[in-house]
């Protein structure tokens, strides 16, 4: 009898071991739902709130409630980077309608820049509605000094930027069947390879360029990020178009990311110094290890130990940080890592991610870009900055919510939809 009590005993427990994974797993799916839904919504929401039907760009941050008013660099600032996001973030939503009116937006900064007519983008535009004329950049007015400022970031152009403007007008080209917008994509890519290609070893596309038109200021170095971005836009239009220019691009930019891969190490170091040659080796950023997972065919197969540097160096508090060793959780980062997880088959791994993901949340609907009061990138923002100055700061984010929304829809934003 005390063994049959005993092996009751083993049976209950297992029992209940196994009712309460069951009960885990069914808290964590939920939570995803329940994310891509709120993340859903309030994207729409404030694509809805600027009247009418016609071209949008949407603000990036808000400030967090009860706490101080934006910084003035960042007050109606939207970022491209943000926009092209939550355009993908749209249509992995099904609101193909909403997700067009930030593409015509896109194309409409494209046409009608006030000084630019090459097909370059600004990396900022003026919140709102977005006008026939000269599209307005952000800016502020001093008071003090009675004089206007524009921020030196935001009118400069990044090339990863152009190259995710670009994706979400291919994607929202194949949601429409409307070839304006791949038209479109293709004249941002195409200025992207005839202006900042660098041959020199290791091969890629440089950063771009920083400051207004009066005096723009090259960015010689490379990025790991920047060139896996070229890579997918690159190899979406070739597989749109079959030009052969597209092609070689893709194998630019692609060749530029597998020589910044370290087998020793089992990751991507971030890219290039600003000579564009020497390699920077020693910060790590989330987004350039295992954004490669997604954007390349055949990945897994290289590349697979980047998910064990992520692990080991990105790791905080249940979620993921920016930089190696991170301060904090980074909102947007640990979207993304929980989009690569489940797209390599280690879905499993990313279960704890969504009921994280969902408590960043704000009042607003929107997602904080880190739930601590700031953390670090170990980044500078431009050639001006006297040391690390790139941080996230605890305010609700338009680009975390759109990663978050990509994540729980399982939406790859690098490639095309599978038909």
């Amino acid at each position: 009898m005390k063994v049959l009590h005993m092996a009751m005993a083993c049976l209950s427990m297992l029992t209940g071991a196994a009712l309460a994974g069951e009960t885990t797993g069914a808290h964590e799916h939920g939570a995803r739902d329940q994310l891509l839904q709120v993340t859903c919504q309030a994207i729409r929401s404030r694509v809805a709130a600027i009247a009418g039907t016609g071209p949008v760009m949407l603000a990036s941050y808000e400030p967090a409630p009860g706490g101080e008013p934006l910084a003035s660099a960042l007050q109606g600032s939207a970022f491209v980077y943000d926009n092209a996001l939550a355009g993908i973030a749209l249509l992995a939503c099904g609101h193909v309608d909403a997700a067009r009116r930030i593409a015509d937006g896109m194309t409409t900064a494209l046409a009608h820049d006030r000084y630019y007519h090459d097909g370059r983008l600004r990396n900022a535009y003026r919140a709102g509605a977005v006008p026939d004329g000269p599209v307005p950049l952000p800016g502020w007015w001093d008071a003090a000094s009675k004089s206007w400022f524009e921020d030196a970031y935001q009118v400069g152009t990044a090339t990863g930027n152009v190259a995710w403007a670009a994706l979400m007008l291919l994607a929202v080209g194949d949601a429409t069947h409307e070839r304006r917008y791949t038209d479109a994509a293709a004249t941002m890519m195409a200025w992207v390879d005839e202006t900042t290609f660098d041959a020199r070893a290791p091969a890629g596309y440089i950063g771009g360029f920083f400051g207004e038109e009066t005096g723009p200021r090259r960015q010689g170095w490379k990025s790991t990020e920047h060139n896996t971005d070229a890579y997918a836009a690159y190899a979406w239009l070739a597989r749109r178009d079959g030009q052969a220019r597209w092609k070689t691009a893709a194998e630019r930019a692609g060749g530029f990311v597998d020589a910044m891969w370290r087998p020793a190490e089992g990751r991507f170091i971030i890219g290039t110094a600003p000579d564009g040659h020497t390699p920077n080796s020693g910060p790590s950023a989330l987004d350039a290890d295992i954004w490669p997972l997604i954007a390349f065919p055949d990945s897994m197969s290289k590349w697979s130990r980047a998910l064990d540097w992520l692990h080991a160096h990105h790791a905080v508090d249940g979620g993921y940080g920016f930089k190696g060793e991170p301060d904090g959780i980074w909102t947007e980062g640990t979207g993304q890592a929980a989009l690569v997880l489940c797209a390599t088959g280690h879905c499993d791994q990313a279960r704890p991610l969504w009921p994280l993901l969902l408590a960043q949340r704000s009042p607003s609907g929107l997602l904080y870009a880190t739930p601590q009061a700031r953390i670090r990138t170990g980044l500078s923002i431009g050639p001006e900055s006297k040391g690390e100055d790139f941080f996230y700061y605890h305010l609700p984010h338009l680009g975390a919510t759109a990663w978050a929304a990509l994540a729980a829809a399982g939406r790859n934003p690098f490639r095309p939809e599978e038909n």
